[in-house]
């Protein structure tokens, strides 16, 4: 905005000159003597144009003195002569010109992320992922979201004693030292699955304790994934086939256990079978007959089974219980 009316102010003398050359050059004055005179002095134009840019200065200083604060921030304000501070909050907000030093503040939910992938987080071009030793010693990689916002009331503290830096002087150091205090209390599968919503809720209790009495209101710190270094991650991925290969080995003996069950069991049916009709073929020796008859065609009446013997089905038939 500043530029714009200095531009203007510049504009402004600009056509002044010229117009003033202009008539110089089209209005011609003599003396009695007949020699031509100027039609404007030196000393006119300088009139003119402090007339002109006089009004024009002071409403350039003026303009330049109101500051628009965006929607959800504050400006702090810094008097050099007093060496006061004072608060500007969003709207427009007087700046006293030349005697000040501003700073904006956004109050707003900002998100302050560290993660190993590329293109993500505030430094995007790195591996950013915060690494912390186990209880077992073993390293893993944690990516995380800090979502926080100043403390309006604080603002001018914070400004004082820290400055507009402060996500990499306060907010990244306390998270960093956080993370390798909690995770190192805890195995590494705890890390990894079982106990991953109690680590973060440690994590968020923690961290609000360290840096909210500096006026950093903290709204949730998010793991947004754990990575391990590359031999773990075989060894997980050994341990994981292992496992299956472990599972299929029990389905196999459990199947191959009922098979055995199912044989034992047809074979003592069998067994019963058996002395039942050993049972019978003791209280009738004709049962027999009676069985290997009554799996031939009802068409068969007399059976040779040999030249001396004759066996008559009908008579066995016959005397088949009733």
């Amino acid at each position: 905005m500043a530029g714009l009316f200095f531009f203007l102010f510049f504009l402004v003398v600009a056509l002044i000159l010229w117009r003033v050359l202009s008539r110089r050059g089209s209005v011609h004055v003599h003396d009695n003597e007949g020699r031509r005179l100027p039609a404007t002095s030196p000393g006119d134009v300088a009139r003119m144009i402090g007339v002109v840019a006089g009004p024009l200065v002071l409403l350039i200083v003026l303009a330049t003195s109101f500051r628009v604060v965006p929607v959800g921030h504050a400006l702090v304000i810094f008097n050099t002569v007093t060496k006061t501070f004072r608060l500007g909050r969003q709207g427009i907000t007087f700046v006293p010109p030349f005697i000040s030093a501003t700073q904006d503040y956004d109050l707003r939910r900002l998100e302050y992320t560290m993660s190993g992938v590329s293109g993500e987080g505030r430094k995007a071009n790195i591996d950013d992922s915060l690494w912390s030793p186990t209880q077992e010693g073993l390293q893993v990689g944690i990516d995380l979201t800090v979502w926080h916002h100043l403390d309006p009331a604080r603002v001018i503290t914070i400004h004082q004693k820290i400055g507009p830096d402060y996500e990499e002087k306060i907010i990244r150091p306390a998270v960093r030292s956080v993370i390798r205090l909690v995770i190192s209390e805890y195995p590494v599968m705890d890390v990894y699955s079982a106990k991953r919503a109690r680590i973060q809720d440690e994590i968020n209790q923690k961290t609000k304790q360290l840096i909210e009495k500096d006026g950093f209101i903290v709204d949730e710190v998010v793991l947004r994934d754990v990575r391990f270094t590359p031999e773990f991650t075989r060894a997980i991925e050994a341990k994981q086939i292992a496992q299956q290969a472990a599972e299929q080995m029990r389905y196999t003996l459990e199947k191959e256990q009922k098979e055995a069950e199912r044989k034992v069991i047809e074979a003592q049916g069998r067994a019963n079978a058996i002395q039942v009709i050993n049972k019978a073929l003791a209280q009738n020796p004709n049962y027999i007959k009676y069985l290997y008859v009554d799996k031939l065609s009802d068409k068969i009446s007399v059976i040779v089974s040999d030249q001396n013997t004759i066996m008559d089905l009908k008579g066995i038939l016959d005397s088949r219980p009733r």
